[in-house]
Order: C-alpha cells, then sequence, then structure tokens
C-alpha cells in the first residue's frame, strides 16, 4: 500500500522546512504542487529532483486521475504554495479520493500562517475558528460578517492586501470597535505584526497602505455585564497565587470564579 504525504512547505523563509519533509520530498515517486513555478524554487534551493505536476483548482478533475494512478505505484507528496496543503486549496479533494480508494494519508506537522499568527497575536488561543478568505461582494460580506456577530472565539482570516481596509471597515460597523491583529509578511525579511482596535488599524493602513500576505485576526464577542472567560492558564496562575498567599481554597474559587466566569466545581478540583 502506497501513501499519500501532506507535506506543509516554509509560508516564507526557507529554513522552515522540516528535515522529515525533505526527506518525503526526495524519495516520492512525485510531488503535486499547487504552482508549479513557485514550488520550483524551494526544490532548486535544497537541491531535490523528484518530479513535478501541478495541481491546483482549475485542473483538479484532470490531475486527480493522474496522481491517483501514481499512488497505485508509488508515494506522492502533496505540497501548496506555502504553508499546509488542503487548507484554503482543493487539496482535502485528493485526500478524499486516497481515502476512497483505500490509500494510505499520512500528514505531517509544519508552517501553517493562521496558527503562526495565532500565538503571537496576545489574542485568545484556547478556543478559536479559522475562516479563511472572507467574500469579495460587499453583500456577503457583510452577511458574513454579521453571522460572526456573536462569535466568542478569536476569529482568524486570511485577506488581500487590497481588501484588507474594506473588511476592517465593514468589521467595525458590524462587530464594533474590538481588539485585532493583523500579521504581515510572517516570517519574511518585512515581517509585521500589528495589534489594535479595529479603529487604530483602518487608520493605519488608510496612511500606510497595506503590502503582502495577510492574516487577520479578530477578537470575540464579549458580551456586557459578563466577564471575558479566562483560557487555564490564566485561571491556574491566579488561583495559585491566591493560594500561595495562604488564602483559604474555597475563598480563592469563590474569587476567581466570579472574575474568570469558570465553574466554581471545576475550580475547587483543579489540580495545581
Amino acid at each position: 500500500m502506497h501513501n499519500l504525504y501532506i507535506v506543509p512547505t516554509p509560508i516564507g523563509n526557507l529554513e522552515d522546512l522540516t528535515l522529515r519533509a525533505l526527506r518525503i520530498l526526495r524519495e516520492v515517486a512525485l510531488i503535486a504542487a499547487e504552482d508549479t513555478r513557485t514550488s520550483r524554487i524551494l526544490l532548486d534551493h535544497y537541491d531535490i529532483k523528484t518530479p513535478l505536476i501541478s495541481y491546483h483548482e482549475h485542473n483538479k478533475l484532470i490531475r486527480l486521475k493522474d496522481i491517483i494512478e501514481t499512488l497505485q505505484q508509488g508515494d506522492v507528496a502533496l505540497i501548496s504554495d506555502a504553508g499546509t496543503p488542503g487548507i484554503s486549496d482543493p487539496g482535502y479533494e485528493l485526500v478524499q479520493a486516497a481515502i476512497s480508494m483505500g490509500i494510505n494519508v499520512i500528514p505531517l506537522p509544519g508552517a501553517n500562517a493562521a496558527t503562526t499568527a495565532l500565538v503571537a497575536s496576545g489574542l485568545p488561543t484556547d478556543s478559536y475558528l479559522y475562516l479563511g478568505f472572507p467574500p469579495r461582494k460587499t453583500t456577503q460580506l457583510r452577511q458574513f460578517i454579521e453571522d460572526l456577530s456573536i462569535e466568542r472565539r478569536t476569529m482568524i482570516f486570511y485577506e488581500s492586501p487590497n481588501r484588507l481596509t474594506k473588511t476592517l471597515a465593514v468589521m467595525l460597523e458590524i462587530l464594533e470597535d474590538r481588539p485585532a491583529v493583523v500579521a504581515r509578511e510572517l516570517t519574511k525579511l518585512y515581517e509585521e505584526i500589528l495589534r489594535g482596535s479595529l479603529t487604530e488599524l483602518i487608520q493605519h493602513f488608510l496612511e500606510t497602505p497595506p503590502r503582502g500576505e495577510i492574516t487577520l485576526l479578530v477578537a470575540g464577542y464579549v458580551e456586557e455585564g459578563v466577564p471575558e472567560l479566562w483560557d487555564e492558564a490564566r485561571v491556574r496562575a491566579v488561583l495559585a497565587g491566591r493560594l500561595a498567599q495562604g488564602e483559604k481554597r474555597s475563598a480563592a474559587v469563590k474569587a476567581v470564579a466570579q472574575e474568570s466566569g469558570w465553574d466554581r466545581r471545576t475550580l475547587y478540583d483543579m489540580e495545581l
């Protein structure tokens, strides 16, 4: 039984390709890439001579048959232009086809702009929602944002530079002002992470038009009068701090429950 490897590639810095990914790309019979011109830069950099074919939205129906036939004879690696294949590209359809044929699908961990931006954003990371690219048309964009108006999780989007300011403006109008982050050109020479309110980010990009690959993160909805739910690390730190100061556990639990929004019984049973 042969394998379909899902191989993440660097999102900017070529040094971010893992040793395992290098080995797989050299050993497989074929590499299926979103854009062979972009992928050739990476493969040439590491002197990888494996045969390369394109697999993207516009030729996926034709290429699926070719790739599945190759998988009957040997292993295939699926890569995207940058990051993890199958996220915001047709890679998942190849995965579905491979699974239906009884072919092993082996994912490799690696680069991903959404989670890379998230961990540096300063926004809650315990629960988040990845939403890909927002709709381009204004009517669809407004409905898309309205459907997220009471979403409590941190929201992650990809957006193009020429649409970013418009998207931020629609978000400000519908979601009202709230914390947001724009991560630009991650891992590249001109990497930039801008944190602020939606209003502040709009003002910045009106003065300095955005460029490059963009990941947009927006804080989730917080109901007025209801405390924002703390993540577990913060809860543990505050509770441990109160207990270290000699406060009784029952009193500490009651106070932290009121401040954090966590259930009192969960806090009482929490091992520190």
